[in-house]
């Protein structure tokens, strides 16, 4: 079993190539309530129904600090008579969709850690949504990259990602796989409903890859030791989503608007932000790393008011723009993904022995922390 350090040797990040504004999105979704209104007029005046309300560009950047999302599809989300991604079906014979994303990220990734598919020992695709349940979507991966060992794919919603550098991490540690390349290719839009004023706006489409492997061998200029990976669970209905393959046995609720993205946003902002709170503090206890040891917090990309409130427990203070960065701006909330495109954005700045933590957390509820070292800046 390796006795070296463990480490993030890499990672990589795709990007889809279509742009959604606030001010693009609230156009959409205002057509979609001025059309519903008018249809329902009578009713509406006879007050047998509530009259839709609009959305606020403004409002969505002030209450949660998104200003736009990618995703794999535009057409569709801003279409006022679809309000959803299409995504064609591909055949068998074709890459699916979640592999060709992964492959991109992944070949990033391996790049940076100056690694050739063949040297992974093991592949997993974590992330909230996989678009089918077997084959494993994994497995694709490494077939498509031309890896070996082995794949598996898993969820944890939107702490696939740091649950599944754990796992990496764990794996590793063990001796089973002396490389894993976690990969989370989050198409969020495929299951968000677009026609829900509350959250019509949170999610973009994504896809990172994270390359965990010993220091020792390792032929990465910039690689970050894994000090501690903590993972917390508590079960809540708060943030759901009941699409599944159950859903053909009662037909009758196929449909209905909790087989999309579901969440009570107050009541997991009031739960949630101190349980990540906690578990961060811990952890750097656990470790023997004071608060204000902490170079740089890569939290989950969901709202910006929570990540600052969590941020202001952890160090006892408010945190400035650099200890704690943001991609909402510009990505939105993507899930797993958002913490590690944060990692991917905003670490070649930090210096040799600078310590982080990577973190997210959602429905579960589930929180994943994983803290971090900057070593040796020249190992290649």
């Amino acid at each position: 079993m390796p006795s070296s350090p463990i480490v993030i040797s890499g990672t990589g990040l795709f990007t889809p190539p279509n742009s959604i504004s606030n001010d693009e999105l609230v156009a959409a979704f205002n057509a979609y309530v001025e059309a519903e209104n008018l249809a329902h007029a009578d009713a509406i005046a006879r007050g047998e129904k509530k009259a839709l309300e609009p959305s606020s560009a403004e409002f969505i950047l002030s209450a949660s600090g998104i200003g736009r999302r990618y995703a794999m599809d535009r057409a569709g989300v801003l279409d006022p008579a679809i309000m959803a991604p299409r995504l064609p079906e591909r055949t068998n014979e074709e890459p699916s969709i979640q592999c060709e994303m992964a492959v991109n990220a992944a070949r990033a990734a391996l790049a940076e850690a100056n690694v050739t598919p063949d040297e992974l020992g093991a592949i997993i695709v974590a992330c909230s949504n996989l678009q089918r349940a077997y084959p494993a979507v994994a497995v694709e991966v490494q077939q498509a990259l031309g890896a070996k060992g082995f794949a598996f794919d898993m969820n944890v919603a939107c702490s696939s990602a740091t649950f599944g550098i754990n796992m990496a991490r764990d794996l590793v540690a063990s001796g089973s796989a002396k490389r894993v390349l976690v990969v989370s290719p989050e198409i969020c839009t495929g299951h968000l409903n677009f026609r829900d004023r509350e959250s019509h706006f949170i999610f973009g489409d994504a896809c990172t890859a994270v390359v965990v492997e010993a220091l020792e061998g390792c032929r990465a200029t910039a690689p970050f030791e894994i000090l501690g990976t903590r993972l917390a669970t508590q079960f809540s209905n708060n943030i759901r989503n009941n699409f599944g393959f159950l859903n053909r046995a009662a037909p009758e609720h196929r449909d209905d608007a909790d087989k999309l993205f579901v969440q009570q946003g107050r009541k997991v902002f009031k739960d949630v932000s101190p349980m990540v709170a906690e578990l961060i503090a811990s952890h750097l206890e656990s470790l023997e790393i004071a608060p204000s040891d902490i170079r740089r917090m890569w939290l989950h990309q969901a709202n910006g008011t929570m990540n600052q409130w969590i941020a202001r427990k952890v160090l006892g203070r408010d945190a400035t723009e650099d200890e704690a960065p943001s991609v909402l701006a510009e990505y939105a909330n993507t899930s797993s993904c958002g913490s590690i495109i944060t990692f991917h954005k905003f670490r070649s700045d930090l210096a040799e022995g600078d310590v982080g933590v990577v973190c997210s957390f959602g429905a579960g509820y589930s929180v994943g922390s994983v803290v971090v070292r900057k070593v040796a800046t020249s190992r290649a």
